[in-house]
């Protein structure tokens, strides 16, 4: 048997396959537990549909298109009034850009299930790291300018494809398109949760305006310490642990804890993702205990192993390279100990990989 089907295979066989891997008891608190709906709860419908029965989804919208006027909807608050096409630091014109749409199994399972996440990526971006592994598209701007219409016609088509969910990559700068998008999907026949991925760079003024409209939110708290944000993004960004540590609570607030239907996938809430980083730059102790500490021991956090050096980041000699096995089996360590007990089934698997290289 090969590496990757004993993977798949250990991956969907639950908790018994990772105790076998792990060999220890300690590993059973972290197994991956969202709470499933009860039976006595309504028949689920996304949260934007909800909205738009009682009349609210479309002055939503007009208060999200207003913001462009003097476009404050990240922490840069640019002022720039994007209506009359100018630009910030996004470099997003009057329109929305997009670079792709597809069906993603490369996501987190609760979010791929048997028919992958629906993928849409969103040119440009209000961060701009220097190790971004998506460069071309944030960075560069690939893509092309299309119609709240059409991006609204690429979420039926994701729904027509069989995906989960419509996942939108990096939205941030995009916000009041996607949602006029939704509500246009919507009275199209769209039925799928809305998973809001954010690199997590957000006001959260501006998350609130999303309260009853996403369904999954799935940021990234990427830095725990301001003068490495700061060191690692291509303009100041020393705000970035604060505004996203505020942004993720708001989060929180409005879905909760991860919910998942009677298959495993995702219906609603939160979902943290947090990419270990050499040198310990990102601060992966203070995040797991941050996590425990501000929203809840049950979030379902991922702690990804895949930093890669990427873009300009071997300018910068400190992330210059990839991280060791040693590095994430401690960061894997320090949010058991936290008590953190919903990580990534994924992550708990390549735990015992690279525990394995260790040896």
């Amino acid at each position: 048997m090969e590496r990757r089907d004993l993977l798949r295979k250990l991956i969907y066989s639950g908790g018994a396959g990772l105790l076998y891997l792990a060999g220890g008891a300690w590993l059973l608190k972290a197994c991956a537990r969202a709470e499933e709906p009860r039976n006595d709860l309504k028949p689920w419908q996304p949260a934007y549909a909800g909205l738009e029965a009682e009349g609210r989804l479309e002055d939503r919208i007009e208060r999200a298109y207003r913001i462009f006027e003097k476009c404050e909807l990240c922490p840069r608050r640019c002022g720039v009034n994007r209506r009359k096409g100018e630009a910030g630091f996004c470099r997003a014109p009057e329109k929305v850009m997009v670079y792709s749409h597809h069906p993603h199994f490369g996501e987190e399972l609760p979010l791929v299930g048997g028919g992958g996440s629906g993928t849409i990526f969103f040119s440009n971006c209000n961060l701009r790291c220097v190790f971004c592994q998506n460069w071309p598209i944030a960075h560069e701007g690939r893509g092309q300018a299309i119609s709240d219409a059409a991006l609204a016609e690429m979420m039926l088509d994701l729904q027509r494809m069989g995906c989960h969910n419509i996942n939108l990559v990096t939205p941030t700068h995009v916000m009041p398109h996607i949602i006029n998008a939704t509500r246009i999907a919507l009275q199209g026949g769209l039925q799928l949760p809305l998973c809001y991925n954010t690199s997590g760079y957000e006001r959260a003024e501006i998350v609130e305006l999303l309260d009853g409209i996403v369904d999954i939110y799935l940021p990234d708290l990427k830095f725990m310490d301001g003068a490495e944000a700061e060191r690692y993004n291509l303009a100041a960004a020393a705000d970035y642990p604060a505004m996203a540590q505020e942004a993720i609570i708001e989060m929180h607030r409005q879905v909760g804890d991860l919910v998942i239907d009677k298959n495993g996938i995702a219906l609603r809430g939160l979902m943290v993702r947090h990419l270990v980083m050499p040198n310990r730059v990102a601060g992966t102790r203070e995040f797991v205990h941050w996590v425990a500490n501000n929203l809840s021991a049950n979030t379902y956090v991922n702690i990804m192993p895949q930093y890669r050096v990427e873009y300009r980041a071997f300018e910068y000699e400190r992330i210059a390279r990839a991280i060791t096995a040693e590095e994430f089996v401690e960061a894997m360590e320090w949010a058991v100990e936290a008590g953190l007990t919903n990580l990534d089934q994924k992550s708990l698997i390549q735990l015992e990989i690279y525990r394995h290289r260790t040896t």
